[in-house]
């Protein structure tokens, strides 16, 4: 259910903005998405999984925090991000 190391490190390469850059907004909520991805695959399979659908939610919660700070502060970047993870409509 989480993600490997090898699997967080190509996330970070590919939405990371700078040469060190591993916290932006971006890159957090890349790694959340590819998380909330396998939780949900997980929950199609063991739909009585209470205790995975509690974290799901915080997750889910979490990137929409990130993202309605993104939204805020750059609304390019936001809709950048949105397009290259197809989280949006």
């Amino acid at each position: 259910m989480t993600i490997t190391k090898e699997r967080k490190q190509e996330v970070i390469q590919e939405f990371k903005s700078g040469e060190h850059d591993t916290g932006s907004p971006e890159v957090q909520i890349a790694i959340l998405t590819t998380r909330i991805n396998n939780l949900t695959e997980h929950m199609r399979t063991h739909t009585k999984d209470f205790a995975t659908r509690r974290g799901l939610l915080a997750l889910v919660s979490r990137r929409r925090r990130l993202l309605d700070y993104l939204r805020d502060v750059d609304p390019q970047r936001y809709l950048r991000i949105i397009g290259r993870l197809g989280i949006r409509k």
